[in-house]
């Protein structure tokens, strides 16, 4: 979706023009931010700068610029014919799609390029960086009213990139009704940042009131709560003031679902199971995972384990949990990113290899649950994972595979 803010662009000298005399010729002598900036001064000045003729130019000599082609070459190339014709603004979208960088062959080749031992593509933190994605936050309350708030910045693991808000007033936590996450691009054109048209993308919708939930980890400052999608709020303790909010968003079709908002992060379209004469229960084995905890500074841990099957029957401290679950034919199958939080096992069992204490973390939600037990050395900062657990929901399964087990 192509967005613009409709607030009169400040510090534009508009009294050298008049409606009455100002034609598109006056206008020709602007640059494409200057151009785009004026058509929030008057109606009249908005009509002229959408001239498809100029933004024409303006895209023949972005492109030649980047075809290594002259003007000329690039006008026989596409056909000066019809370019009045285009719908309004046509030539000016195609300048911004151009300019933006949005060359879809070009940025899914790179992600084509997949990591031998996460199977996630290996260049995703350099697609993102290179189109400038970044990500909004936009909270709406009781009575309808928005805010949006821009990212404070973003930083990138192999498996996920770990976004964070701070440092900005949010609206008091008890007034707001829902949350919704934008995956942003915008066009780098030479004019003030908020000004700058791009495309937004709904990546969540997160409802806030009228669900119980509880707070996944507190301490002295601030306590948090985990809502869902990757998506957690963190407080002022004994307060309902929002201090902070942290998204953790999963690399697989991460670029795809930041541009485009019809595509969810594991599409099961058009997958079968790959067909066993011998196993008539193919789609419940030659499963591979690859898990990785994170918190805000560095990896905890991460591991891959290969040939998992499936069977027919069915003290807090908090990190991100990033898991990648692959199919028999090495296509995604389930992906969670989410926080979790570590607590101490309230039965504890006999090890003779660790003298520490025993700590769980779980995670579930309609598709599956993680299931993880870890050991603490006693003298060492150390914690070792004795055993994992992945449970699929066989609904799953059947909806993904179009099986009936």
């Amino acid at each position: 979706m192509l967005f613009q803010n409709d607030t009169s662009a400040p510090g534009l000298l508009v009294t050298a023009f008049r409606q009455r005399e100002t034609s598109p010729d006056s206008l020709s002598y602007l640059d494409p931010g200057s151009l785009f900036c004026i058509s929030f001064v008057i109606k009249h000045f908005q009509e002229l700068s959408n001239s498809n003729f100029m933004w024409y130019q303006f895209y023949i000599h972005e492109r030649s610029k980047k075809k290594r082609a002259s003007q000329d070459q690039m006008i026989r190339d596409l056909g000066v014919v019809g370019v009045q014709e285009r719908p309004k603004r046509y030539w000016r979208n195609a300048f911004f799609k151009e300019v933006a960088g949005l060359n879809v062959n070009k940025w899914r080749t790179k992600l084509q390029r997949i990591d031998t031992y996460s199977r996630l593509p290996r260049q995703t933190e350099e697609v993102i960086r290179s189109l400038c994605i970044t990500w909004e936050i936009t909270v709406t309350d009781g009575r309808g009213r928005r805010s949006t708030f821009e990212q404070s910045h973003a930083s990138f693991s192999s498996t996920a990139v770990f976004v964070f808000w701070g440092a900005v007033t949010w609206p008091p936590f008890n007034q707001l009704t829902s949350l919704v996450l934008h995956g942003v691009l915008r066009v780098p054109l030479d004019c003030p940042a908020p000004y700058r048209p791009g495309w937004k993308s709904v990546m969540s919708k997160i409802k806030l009131q009228g669900e119980h939930r509880e707070f996944c980890v507190s301490d002295k400052i601030v306590k948090m709560l985990y809502v869902g999608q990757g998506v957690t709020l963190g407080f002022w303790k004994d307060q309902w003031g929002i201090a902070f909010v942290m998204v953790n968003l999963p690399n697989h079709r991460l670029v795809e679902r930041s541009l485009h908002a019809s595509i969810s992060p594991c599409s099961a379209a058009g997958v079968s199971a790959l067909f066993d004469d011998v196993d008539p229960e193919y789609g419940l084995h030659g499963y591979i995972a690859y898990i990785e905890l994170h918190n805000t500074v560095r990896v905890i841990m991460s591991d891959r384990f290969s040939q998992l099957f499936c069977r027919r029957d069915s003290q807090k401290d908090c990190c991100m949990i990033n898991l990648t679950v692959w199919d028999e034919a090495k296509q995604p199958f389930w992906c969670v990113s989410a926080h979790v939080v570590m607590t101490k096992a309230s039965q504890d069992t006999v090890s003779y290899d660790f003298d520490g204490g025993s700590f769980s973390i779980l995670y579930q939600d309609s598709e599956g649950r993680i299931e993880m037990r870890l050991k603490q050395m006693e003298y060492k900062e150390q914690y070792f994972v004795v055993n994992l657990v992945i449970y699929i929901a066989v609904a799953k399964v059947n909806k993904y595979f179009g099986r009936d087990y």
